[in-house]
């Protein structure tokens, strides 16, 4: 079973994102992203990659 966790992106470096997980902050890579994110977005996350960028509601 797969377990992907929304995210907001705190600080985007190049291809990789400090994005904050229920008040723990972690580093994941946006390179599986098909679009493009921004700090303040939401995105799901599964073993250290942003999958799709979703809604904040």
């Amino acid at each position: 079973m797969c377990l992907a966790v929304p995210s907001k992106i705190i600080e985007i470096k190049n291809l990789m994102a400090i994005i904050d997980v229920y008040g723990a902050r972690k580093e994941v890579s946006l390179v599986l992203l098909p679009e493009e994110v921004e700090q303040g977005d939401y995105v799901l996350v599964h073993a250290g990659f942003a999958l799709q960028k979703i809604d904040h509601k």
